[in-house]
């Protein structure tokens, strides 16, 4: 049988501008090239998790334009099920991209839909998936439904995988409903007020009742554990675009607990396939090998 993960969360569209730097303010610039892709980081952990191999099924709201039919082919074509996807009047969510020629980006999310998507529709949907192991989220949906989402599988014992992006500080009480907290060191430092170090990372684990990992980019990823802090390396590659490279390791990670794997194999399998991301342009575009 194969590992089963539902996702919860985001489907943009995103548009790219590739330049050589980022604009500064009232400075324009030229771009080398536009580019318009699938993406939303629920949407991107998702597809991950299936091209993977799991039977992943989407939890997301889209709108009543254009973009709305192409996402759910897109979610079809990459194997995932679209059964529970709601859909509400209004536009669906869309993100520009700006990459500069080191690879590295800056992003502007539009929810729109995103932001209309229903809890109670959302564990409705939950309720109706037999043998769910893996319950994935992030903060592109209201941090209301996520609450009352991650609470409801939790009580079906579902293990909780919670990825806090855009960073925002999170309530004590919506932790308790997650078993695995995994924000970046941007999302880490913003969560707990402390700058990211061994005694800080230990720190901060000691003040939550859920396991955490902290991704580190082109450096890999830190698993923190019983007063220590283990590190896992990522491969050298030449880095082209790294928007999605922290989704593609959620949904790599998700999928590892979702088929059995130790947690620190899963964490390898995270970082080989974030690595991979990263050299090529694109976002669910940069999953495909």
């Amino acid at each position: 049988m194969k590992p089963k993960i539902c996702v919860i969360g985001s489907s943009n569209i995103d548009q790219f501008s590739y330049v050589d730097d980022i604009p500064g303010d009232g400075e324009t610039v030229f771009g080398n090239s536009y580019e318009t892709g699938f993406g939303g980081k629920g949407a991107n952990q998702a597809i991950m998790a299936g091209l993977l191999g799991a039977e992943t099924i989407m939890i997301t709201c889209l709108g009543s334009d254009i973009f709305a039919e192409s996402t759910i082919e897109n979610y079809k074509a990459n194997g995932v099920n679209v059964d529970f996807v709601q859909r509400v009047d209004g536009s669906s969510g869309v993100a520009p991209i700006w990459v500069d020629s080191t690879g590295q980006n800056r992003i502007i999310v539009i929810p729109g839909a995103n932001n209309l998507i229903d809890s109670d529709k959302a564990i409705t949907s939950i309720e109706q998936i037999d043998d769910l192991s893996v319950l994935v989220g992030q903060c592109e949906i209201p941090m209301e439904v996520n609450q009352a989402v991650f609470e409801y599988a939790r009580s079906q014992d579902i293990t909780t995988i919670f990825n806090p992006a855009p960073a925002q500080k999170l309530e004590k009480d919506f932790l308790e409903h997650v078993d695995w907290l995994i924000p970046n060191e941007n999302e880490f430092e913003v969560i707990s007020g402390l700058e990211i170090n061994d005694e800080n990372l230990i720190e901060f684990k000691n003040q939550i009742t859920c396991e955490l990992i902290v991704t580190l980019g082109e450096k890999g990823a830190a698993l923190i554990s019983n007063d220590a802090v283990a590190y896992f390396e990522a491969p050298k590659v030449d880095a082209i675009d790294t928007t999605g490279a922290g989704d593609a390791f959620i949904g790599a990670f998700a999928f590892g607990l979702a088929s059995s794997k130790s947690v620190d194999e899963s964490i390898k399998i995270a970082i080989e396939k974030a690595s991979l991301s990263v050299t090529k342009k694109g976002t669910q575009s940069s999953y495909i090998n």
